[in-house]
């Protein structure tokens, strides 16, 4: 019996191993939970500040009950971590006694107009010129400090995982050619990524997850 029980260990290890060599890479790290990191501060602008850190949160159950949280990495050395999006500051107010129920203090509403975000390498380019033909772009859907479920990205058959230097995981669709990736980007904002910009495709390629 203990032969039996042996063998079937090692069994097991040895598909474990194999797993983990041809499966999914980041299958231990992946949440359903959406920690968005914001790459630019767009409408709605108010949204419930939860907490200012000085540094990201090791996982993503540190925001209990709650299944999506916005990232805003500010110039001051804060990371600003905050719930919701709304059109008007009373609306979010409004809100505020919710996520007090859930256990969190000291909530109150910012203006995301008065945030400076810290700049790198992977926001929307201010290019005023665009795209240009014979370069190849890609489409950002989202960036997320904990990896997610490339399934969730309904419509889409191959969304490609990039994990940058910032520490940040980015979720890309597409290769498109300069003269057509306009046409490209404003199809899938109608999907429903209305923040989906433009990157140059070779920018991201080095740190693609295979």
């Amino acid at each position: 019996m203990n032969k039996l029980i042996r063998n079937l260990l090692i069994i097991i290890v040895v598909f474990s191993n194999v797993s983990l060599a041809f499966g999914d890479r980041l299958a231990h790290l992946r949440t359903n939970k959406k920690i968005i990191t914001v790459a630019d501060i767009s409408v709605p602008y108010f949204t419930i500040q939860m907490v200012a850190l000085k540094l990201p949160p090791g996982e993503p159950s540190f925001f209990r009950d709650v299944e999506k949280v916005y990232e805003f990495v500010c110039a001051d050395g804060f990371v600003r971590y905050t719930v919701g999006r709304f059109n008007t500051m009373a609306e979010a107010t409004s809100q505020i006694s919710k996520y007090e129920a859930l256990g969190y203090k000291d909530l109150f509403v910012v203006d995301t107009r008065n945030l400076k975000l810290t700049r790198t390498d992977y926001q929307p380019s201010s290019n005023a010129i665009g795209p240009l033909a014979g370069v190849s772009y890609t489409v950002q859907l989202a960036a997320y400090r904990f990896p997610v479920y490339v399934s969730d990205f309904e419509g889409f058959d191959d969304v490609f995982e990039y994990y940058m230097k910032d520490r940040i995981y980015r979720y890309c669709v597409g290769s498109y050619d300069g003269s057509v990736a306009n046409v490209e980007l404003e199809k899938i904002k109608k999907m429903g990524f209305p923040d989906a910009f433009l990157v140059p495709l070779e920018k991201y390629q080095p740190f693609r997850i295979e």
